[in-house]
């Protein structure tokens, strides 16, 4: 029986430490990361439509639609599945925004992956992560991590990823109300662009030994004093809003910056512990509590979709 809608979610990540090892000819920057996946995140909303027009419902603050990474990645997904849109089916895409824009957390590049996973699905096409991944890599670095669904150590652009398994733990999530563009600090002379990568054990988050994350970063096989984000210093310097948010959260944890910012987290062993120190916050700084995911909700979603139907 084929589906005529469907609902997934598209999680937010935490860049748990981010180093920027070169530039490449082309601009873009190569990097070493740990992608982390949260269980919070946006929702999906996917349902089939007559004919072959791809509709989005609603508007982002700030983001001309055309533009918008979910009606991008539905458009390419169309574009290699009915060349030349010849019989190509239809969508309309609905987005119910949790993840904060300009933070961090992967919150378009996350909505553009479950869109294709969804899609892949709704329409029946049948193509592999793999294949989906090559498409979502024309849409953003980051997109591949959220089709594979797995927490990854990523280089090159970040879409050279080796997943692993990271230990459980919940983590405070502090929104500054500041939106930071991501290629204004890479671009930006100030930024570290040369630190060496970190060499990274093959047996690192194995599924016997996963990664220690509920006092990030003490504690692992790696060097505490090399797991920090090679673009904080910079933001710090530039966005008192985000130097303010460390401090704060500084004071219950060891807070650090999530990709170029401005959302700034913490890692906590208990839910309990986490919110205790979201609630110590002051009430105009935004934030949210979130437990860590080894699997990603849109992933778990799609598999129970599958073994429902």
């Amino acid at each position: 029986m084929s589906l005529l809608q469907l609902e997934l979610p598209a999680p937010a990540k935490l860049n748990l430490f981010l180093r920027i090892t070169g530039r490449r000819p082309d601009g873009y920057h190569q990097l070493q990361t740990l992608f982390q996946l949260l269980e919070f995140g946006d929702s999906i909303h996917l349902t089939l439509l007559e004919g072959s027009a791809l509709q989005l419902d609603g508007a982002l603050p700030g983001v001309d639609p055309e533009h918008n990474l979910a009606l991008k990645a539905a458009k390419l997904l169309q574009e290699k599945a009915w060349p030349g849109l010849n019989g190509a089916r239809g969508a309309r895409i609905g987005i119910e925004k949790r993840i904060p824009m300009g933070g961090g957390l992967g919150g378009g590049s996350s909505d553009a992956a479950s869109v294709l996973l969804g899609l892949n699905q709704l329409w029946q096409l049948g193509l592999s992560d793999q294949a989906l991944a090559e498409l979502g890599l024309m849409l953003g670095a980051d997109v591949p991590v959220f089709i594979y669904g797995r927490n990854s150590i990523g280089e090159g652009i970040g879409e050279q990823l080796r997943p692993l398994h990271t230990g459980p733990a919940w983590f405070v999530v502090l929104a500054p109300r500041v939106n930071i563009s991501t290629a204004s600090i890479f671009s930006h002379p100030q930024l570290t662009r040369d630190s060496h990568p970190i060499r990274i054990p093959a047996d690192f988050g194995s599924a016997s030994a996963p990664v220690p994350l509920h006092n990030w970063p003490r504690g692992t096989a790696l060097p505490e004093g090399e797991l920090g984000n090679d673009c904080e210093s910079l933001v710090r310097s530039l966005y008192p809003e985000v130097e303010s948010a460390l401090g704060l959260l500084g004071q219950y944890g060891l807070a650090r910056l999530t990709g170029t910012g401005a959302c700034v987290f913490a890692s906590f062993a208990s839910e309990a512990s986490a919110t205790l120190a979201l609630q110590a916050m002051p009430a105009e700084l935004n934030g949210f509590v979130s437990e860590a995911s080894d699997l990603s909700t849109a992933k778990r979603a799609l598999e129970q979709h599958l073994a429902d139907s």
